[in-house]
């Protein structure tokens, strides 16, 4: 950690010497770089998280790729404030520069998409970097740092708890940011914190079930339910109940769960062995206090390919008929598991998606344009999607409520947290 810090630290006054339009350059070019090894990061990737190779080519490589485009455009195009006081002969206006030191922690169910996520922005704004991506899943994290020399930049990984890193932007879960939260507590240091959700999809009467079902089933089972940003509590008016279960149920039987090197699978493998047995024990607990499995876990057998039969594999699993103080209601399993509820009204169904301590992400399917901006400003989540799912704009804030987090991460958010901003004032 000392050696990484040390690094980082007398790397800084050359990089963040460079102008921005020098910056944007490496960025672009380390972005090329992974492009063009797209195939051989959505391999590495697969291998070693257990996600589908599919997901792996179409989300998660292009959009590590997309980040650095991304900030490479947007840090060309910030602007500061400035003031006059012409009755005092003043001028004033703000200067942003980089931090110093950024440590940077990301999680292991999207390495590089989220790794890149911060490491863009942090060096964009002329910070140097000290990276800790997760031990089970730092692949493709490396691979990313040869082509780093390549671009211009030169890298370094190393677990962040250290004074001279003044900045900490974390995602994970809420544990360890508590824990994070106190350690840095004494150094002061800004944080960013992006944890757990226990998200809501709100499907009232007048929603368009053909495109509700498969977006929702998408919402709760992409990426083996390993996205913090999935659904995992689904509330349906109870005029359309029966009909949802039943369509949505049948729908994600048909979803194949396999060998994620398999294009036609699309649902791969759980992160561990651990992992994959506290998901299951979540479902127990479910039948245990008298809910209903509907599909999945313990009541559909499970065929996998003969070399995958160890794998740490589990079908999409839909619970039904459970009461909303249910620790499978409460708590992030972070799993293909999502429980299905039925509500009466919009009161009532608000207060119950906002009843828990978390607050990321919701989505809500209407046709009714006012239910949808009413409902939307009263849920506590610091996203709402509507009649859609994972549709992002990277200028708009995101991060979560409650918690769900701290801060917010985009264009402007970002560059806000990876600069410091002091006013000057002239007196002519």
């Amino acid at each position: 950690v000392e050696a990484a810090v040390r690094a980082a630290k007398n790397a800084f006054p050359i990089w963040s010497s460079k102008s921005p339009l020098e910056r944007s350059q490496i960025l672009n070019k380390l972005a090329d770089l992974i492009e063009h090894d797209l195939e051989a990061f959505a391999q590495a990737e697969s291998k070693d998280q257990g996600k589908t190779i599919t997901f792996a080519r179409t989300v998660d490589i292009p959009r590590a790729v997309y980040n650095f485009r991304f900030f490479a455009s947007s840090i060309l195009h910030h602007t500061t404030e400035c003031t006059e006081m012409a009755s005092m002969g003043c001028v004033h206006y703000t200067s942003r520069t980089p931090v110093g030191v950024a440590g940077l922690i990301s999680p292991w169910n999207l390495p590089l998409y989220l790794l890149t996520w911060k490491i863009a922005p942090a060096i964009a704004c002329g910070n140097t970097v000290v990276a800790k991506p997760s031990e089970m899943t730092s692949v493709t994290a490396w691979m990313m740092c040869k082509l780093l020399e390549k671009a211009g930049a030169k890298a370094g990984e190393a677990l962040v708890c250290h004074p001279d890193v003044p900045l900490i932007s974390f995602t994970g879960s809420t544990l360890t940011a508590q824990r994070i939260t106190e350690k840095s507590a004494p150094h002061c240091k800004k944080l960013s914190l992006e944890l757990g959700g226990k998200n809501p999809a709100i499907i009232f009467d007048d929603a368009d079930l053909s495109q509700c079902i498969p977006t929702t089933l998408r919402s709760s089972f992409a990426n083996q339910g390993e996205i913090c940003l999935c659904t995992s509590r689904i509330f349906v008016q109870r005029g359309i109940y029966s009909e949802f279960v039943k369509r949505f149920v049948a729908e994600t039987k048909k979803w194949k769960v396999g060998n994620p090197s398999d294009p036609t699978v699309d649902v791969g493998a759980l992160i561990s062995k651990e992992h994959l047995e506290k998901v299951r024990s979540y479902v127990k607990k479910a039948k245990a206090e008298g809910a209903r499995i509907l599909c999945g876990e313990g009541v559909d057998s499970l065929a996998l390919p003969a070399g995958n039969q160890n794998g740490y594999f589990m079908l999409p699993t839909v619970i039904a008929e459970i009461k909303d103080e249910s620790c499978c209601m409460q708590e992030e399993i972070f799993g293909p598991v999502t429980c299905v509820v039925a509500f009466d009204t919009e009161e009532e169904v608000v207060e119950r998606a906002n009843g828990v301590k978390y607050g990321l992400a919701a989505t809500v399917w209407s046709s009714n344009v006012g239910r949808v901006h009413r409902v939307a400003r009263r849920l506590q989540s610091g996203l709402v999607w509507t009649n859609c799912w994972l549709v992002r704009d990277l200028n708009l804030p995101f991060g979560g409520m409650k918690a769900s987090g701290i801060g917010r991460e985009g264009a402007k958010d970002s560059y806000e947290f990876f600069t410091e901003v002091k006013t000057i004032t002239i007196k002519h």
